[in-house]
C-alpha cells in the first residue's frame, strides 16, 4: 500500500497493538542495486533491529521484474539488517505494471519461480523469503500456476489478495480461490482482502482455511480492528476506540509524519486518514471537509487540538 502504509503509519498502528508484523511499502527497483540509504528510508525500522518502537518486527519487500537485479538487492538488504524479505506481485498500479513490476508478472508464471529463485538463493537460508500476489492480471487462469511458481522456487510463504489486477480493489475478495491455492501448495498461505470486522476475519478464515490474515485498508480505516479481532479470540469483549481517542492518537501521528516527510505532504497524510478512517467513524468526513483547505502543518495542529479539546469539554458537560 504505497503512500498509506508508510513507517508513520506502521509505527502509529502498531502502538495501538494487535498486529503480529508489518510489511513495508515496496523498494522499487530496476536496473541496478540501490545504496542503502534507499531501504533505510522507506524502511527506516532497519535502525532499530527491524522492529516499531512498539517491538513489532517489519518485513522489508522489494518490487522488480528482473531476477538477478531483485536477488542483488535483496542481498543488500539483508546485508544491512533486514530480517525478512518478501517479493510484490501484486501491485495493481499501472505506472508500475508498465515498467514490468508488480500484477503484470503474474502473466507470466516462470518469471515469477526466477525472481524468487534467485532471491532464494541470494540471501542466507535463516532469512525468510515471501511473497504477496494477486489472483492473475487479466483473469484467474494462472492462479495455481503462479503459486506454484512461488512455492517451488524455494519461498517460506505467501499471501495471496483474493482478487486480479483487472478486479482492482471491488468487492468481494474471492477466499474461496485462496483455498484453492492453500490445497495446491506445500508453503504457508495468508489469506488477505475486503476485511473490515471481526465478521470479515472470520469468514475469511473460514472460507480460505487460511490460519493467518493480512489486513492492509481495514486496518487503517479502523485502527484498532486488530486489538479487537485479539480480544475476541480470547474471549473477551473487544474495546472499541472512541473519537476523541482517535483525535488524540491523529495528533500523535501529525508528529510522526512531520519527522518522516517534507512540509508540503504532512497536511495530505493526515486528510487521506480521515478520508480511510470515515468508513468506521462518520465524525472523520465531517473533519476532513473542515481542515480541507488548510495546508501547513502548524494549522493542521492547531485545528486538532482545538477540535480535541472541544470534544472533551463536551464529553465533561454531558
Amino acid at each position: 500500500m504505497e503512500g498509506v502504509v508508510d513507517a508513520p503509519m506502521r509505527e502509529m498502528l502498531t502502538r495501538i497493538g494487535g498486529i503480529d508484523h508489518c510489511v513495508t511499502e515496496f523498494v522499487r527497483v530496476s536496473d541496478r542495486v540501490l545504496p542503502a540509504k534507499v531501504f533505510r528510508r522507506i524502511c527506516p525500522e532497519l535502525f532499530n533491529d527491524c522492529k516499531t518502537s512498539s517491538g513489532t518486527p517489519v518485513v522489508l519487500q522489494l518490487l522488480g521484474g528482473d531476477p538477478q537485479v531483485v536477488a542483488g538487492n535483496a542481498r543488500k538488504a539483508a546485508a544491512i539488517g533486514a530480517h525478512a524479505i518478501d517479493l510484490n506481485f501484486g501491485c495493481p498500479a499501472k505506472t508500475v505494471n508498465k515498467s514490468k513490476g508488480g500484477a503484470i508478472l503474474l502473466n507470466e508464471p516462470e518469471l515469477v519461480h526466477k525472481i524468487v529463485w534467485w532471491v532464494r538463493q541470494s540471501v542466507p537460508r535463516h532469512i525468510p523469503v515471501t511473497a504477496k500476489m494477486r489472483l492473475g492480471f487479466h483473469d484467474k487462469s494462472l492462479a495455481l500456476e503462479n503459486a506454484a511458481a512461488i512455492a517451488d522456487a524455494g519461498a517460506n510463504g505467501v499471501t495471496v489478495h483474493g482478487r486480479t489486477k483487472e478486479e482492482g480493489y471491488r468487492a468481494p475478495a474471492h477466499w474461496e480461490w485462496i483455498a484453492r491455492i492453500r490445497e495446491h501448495i506445500a508453503i504457508p498461505v495468508t489469506a488477505n482482502g475486503e476485511v473490515w470486522s471481526w465478521q470479515d476475519y472470520q469468514r475469511c478464515r473460514e472460507v480460505s482455511g487460511c490460519d493467518d490474515v493480512m489486513i492492509g485498508r481495514g486496518l487503517v480505516a479502523a485502527p484498532d480492528l486488530g486489538l479487537r479481532i485479539k480480544a475476541l479470540q480470547r474471549g473477551d469483549d473487544p474495546e472499541h476506540l472512541s473519537w476523541p481517542e482517535m483525535v488524540l492518537l491523529m495528533l500523535q501521528f501529525l508528529e510522526l509524519v512531520e519527522r518522516h516527510l517534507a512540509p508540503k505532504y504532512v497536511h495530505g497524510r493526515i486528510k487521506q486518514w480521515l478520508k480511510m478512517m470515515s468508513r468506521e467513524y462518520p465524525q472523520a468526513g465531517s473533519l476532513l471537509q473542515e481542515i480541507r483547505t488548510l495546508k501547513l502543518a502548524p494549522e493542521v495542529r492547531h485545528y486538532l487540538t482545538c477540535y480535541s479539546a472541544d470534544l472533551n469539554n463536551t464529553s465533561q458537560t454531558v
